[in-house]
């Protein structure tokens, strides 16, 4: 079955803008956790948040800044059905997340 990196989107909150409370951060989790639970036969790997980002190129190695606040991989039988796995996620349904990006993983390329 294809495999699909779903990453997790988000803009930092302005300045003015405080952490959710504990009952939002409850309650996200908690609906966190019934998503994961109702969609584990999907689940390739569960994933987890991402943090401070470095960059690695021609130039070396610098700090750098992204919107990626996460990552999960799922199995579907296609794009769109993995997107529709993502629909009204708690990400941002609940939390301030700003999207869920699925994108697919093909085979890598063999050299025959």
């Amino acid at each position: 079955m294809p495999k699909f990196l779903a990453v997790y989107t988000g803009t930092p909150p302005g300045p003015d803008a405080g952490p959710p409370s504990a009952e939002v951060i409850a309650r996200g989790m908690k609906a966190w956790q019934d998503w994961m639970e109702q969609h584990a036969s999907q689940i390739v790997d569960a994933g987890g948040p991402l943090g401070a980002t470095k960059k690695a190129s021609k130039a070396g190695v610098t700090d750098t800044k992204n919107n990626l606040s996460g990552y999960v991989i799922v199995e579907a039988a296609s794009h769109d059905a993995a997107a529709r796995l993502f629909e009204n996620h708690p990400h941002f349904s609940i939390f301030p997340g700003e999207a869920v990006e699925i994108m697919t993983c093909p085979p890598i390329p063999t050299m025959d």
